[in-house]
């Protein structure tokens, strides 16, 4: 799964053929949201796929879910885009990887009109984004922590169980939208309770999620508060006070 980034659409856009047909114009959206916006490595099932800017792993089971077509409709209009020179397909029998033309064009910023948008941005927007930014660089040239975690996993929390395909999807989903750190701290848990698979250790991710932690501090206090109820489940929701590591 590729979060954040932005795309840049000209107005152009407008007269194309692509917006005369609207479930055209819809899969040439979804395939632009989701084109990766830097250069990162995905696992599906035992493959670890290396995407560049502007490309992303296309499954039509997937597509079709979350586009609201049937399968075949969405691969028909995949075929029509890359007859129209809009995106390009490398298939094999498992799934695809897409190429969207000329990506730079939909990256490229308009130098006056982002000074004019920096210009009204407030200090706290700025910081604000900053911070986004390097989350976001962090998440995608985190492949050394990346492997760090299917390691620990095929180590410790893999043995005697089957492996399978769907695991090391919901491994990788975990690594993009959370953290490479985050989720070995997870399943560092899992281990030290001998919880074998994945589904104690998502678990534990999914409790995070709702308390609010979004750094490796937070999930120790967040555990510490655990351990401090006497059992688990009865933790509060914790606030930000409780997540302020200079108590």
């Amino acid at each position: 799964m590729t979060v954040g980034g932005w795309v840049k659409v000209h107005r152009k856009l407008l007269q194309s053929d692509i917006f005369q047909n609207e479930k055209l114009l819809k899969v040439f959206m979804y395939c632009l949201l989701k084109a990766s916006h830097s250069e990162y490595k995905q696992l599906v099932g035992m493959i670890v796929v290396e995407l560049k800017p502007g490309q992303f792993v296309f499954g039509r089971s997937k597509a079709a879910s979350e586009l609201n077509m049937s399968e075949s409709t969405v691969w028909r209009y995949m075929k029509l885009l890359e007859t129209l020179d809009t995106i390009a397909l490398k298939s094999n029998n498992k799934f695809s990887v897409v190429t969207v033309d000329k990506w730079g064009d939909y990256q490229s910023k308009d130098e006056e009109g982002e000074q004019q948008m920096d210009n009204k941005r407030t200090t706290k927007e700025q910081q604000m984004d900053t911070n986004k930014n390097l989350k976001n660089l962090k998440n995608s040239s985190s492949s050394s922590g990346q492997d760090e975690v299917i390691n620990f996993y095929h180590e410790n929390l893999q043995v005697g169980v089957s492996s399978s395909p769907y695991v090391y999807q919901q491994i990788q989903h975990w690594i993009n939208d959370f953290d490479s750190e985050i989720v070995l701290a997870a399943m560092k848990l899992s281990a030290k309770k001998e919880k074998r698979g994945f589904d104690y250790t998502e678990g534990i991710l999914k409790k995070w999620v709702e308390a609010g932690v979004q750094a490796i501090d937070d999930a120790r206090k967040f555990e510490q508060s655990f351990k401090q109820k006497g059992r688990m489940g009865s933790a509060k929701r914790l606030s930000k006070e409780d997540f302020d590591l200079n108590d």
